[in-house]
């Protein structure tokens, strides 16, 4: 699975980086990017970061 972030919708509020760190982190310019694929073991906290993500901005897809 993959993560997709609107960066352009990002506030940086950090949800996603505190809620799934192996997934999400901080960019330069202060806003979420996605640094890893999202592995079986990390798909419930990838979720749960998309869940709790104030604007909606991320998404979730399958690589198959």
């Amino acid at each position: 699975m993959k993560a997709i972030i609107d960066r352009d919708g990002c506030i940086s509020c950090g949800m996603c980086v505190d809620v799934c760190p192996e997934v999400f982190s901080f960019a330069d310019d202060g806003k979420a990017q996605v640094h890893a694929e999202i592995t079986v073991d990390m798909e419930d906290k990838a979720e749960e970061a998309r869940d709790s993500c104030p604007v909606s901005v991320i998404s979730i897809e399958s690589l198959m």
